[in-house]
């Protein structure tokens, strides 16, 4: 299995849930695989996985919130393996609180981490990518930027940003061969979903009664997604969305 033999993949919040999934699924398929996450434990975690399966590739401590940061890890990228093929904007935060109790600061916080880190990964990696001939850029949004939910203002707020985001630069970076997507998981089976669970009064199992299937995601569901849009299998999709939900967003399930 070689889907993605070759390319340089960078997945920000690779330490944990969706993101390691993505690194290990990238690496699994042939990709040199730039692990980075805040947290130094969980980052160097994942790459053990990578590297104990065969796979080769890299961490670095990487706040994705800060534009230094990213300079650093995309030029050290490019010192070890010559460029970037493909980003995946996956490093995210959640908080589900109704609107009226929401403080300024929680909004900055997340907006930083979930909106301004998207647009400095774009920024950074595209002109990379852009000099190797193109390059897939994958970034994580939820349905929660799709549709409305209770509580998820300000979360949703952040997601829809990353929506439009994705298409706008679509459309600048398409010349260059530089692909952009979105991902749009619903509850996926990682730590955020136990979180919306117990918010939601319920656990994993109530939760995935929200869907068509009947259960919630799992984090290789995703994973397989990112994979196929990094891919050469996708070379002509970009500015799209692709929802991984079980069909939670298709309409409205009545179980009898």
């Amino acid at each position: 299995m070689a889907r993605v033999e070759g390319k340089v993949a960078i997945v920000t919040g690779g330490g944990a849930g969706i993101g390691r999934a993505c690194c290990l699924r990238l690496a699994e398929e042939g990709a040199r695989v730039v692990v980075t996450d805040i947290s130094e434990e969980r980052g160097k975690e994942t790459l053990g996985q990578i590297e104990d399966k065969g796979g080769e590739g890299l961490f670095f401590r990487h706040d994705v919130t800060q534009e230094d940061q990213w300079g650093s890890v995309v030029g050290r990228t490019r010192e070890a393996y010559g460029g970037v093929d493909v980003l995946v904007n996956n490093a995210g935060l959640y908080l589900i609180k109704p609107l009226a109790e929401t403080t300024v600061e929680e909004w900055n916080n997340l907006m930083a981490v979930n909106v301004t880190g998207v647009f400095l990964g774009m920024k950074h990696a595209a002109p990379s990518m852009a000099e190797r001939g193109g390059g897939s850029i994958v970034n994580m949004s939820s349905v929660a930027g799709l549709m409305g939910v209770a509580g998820h203002v300000l979360y949703g707020a952040s997601k829809g940003a990353v929506r439009i985001m994705t298409k706008d630069a679509a459309m600048e970076l398409g010349a260059s061969q530089v692909r952009v997507n979105s991902v749009h998981p619903g509850y996926i089976n990682t730590g955020m979903a136990a979180y919306g669970a117990a918010a939601a009064g319920t656990d994993i199992e109530g939760l995935g009664q929200l869907y068509p299937l009947g259960r919630i995601g799992e984090p290789d569901d995703v994973a397989n997604t990112v994979l196929f849009l990094a891919s050469d299998e996708a070379k002509y999709l970009t500015g799209g969305e692709f929802v991984v939900d079980g069909g939670g967003s298709a309409g409205v399930v009545v179980r009898t």
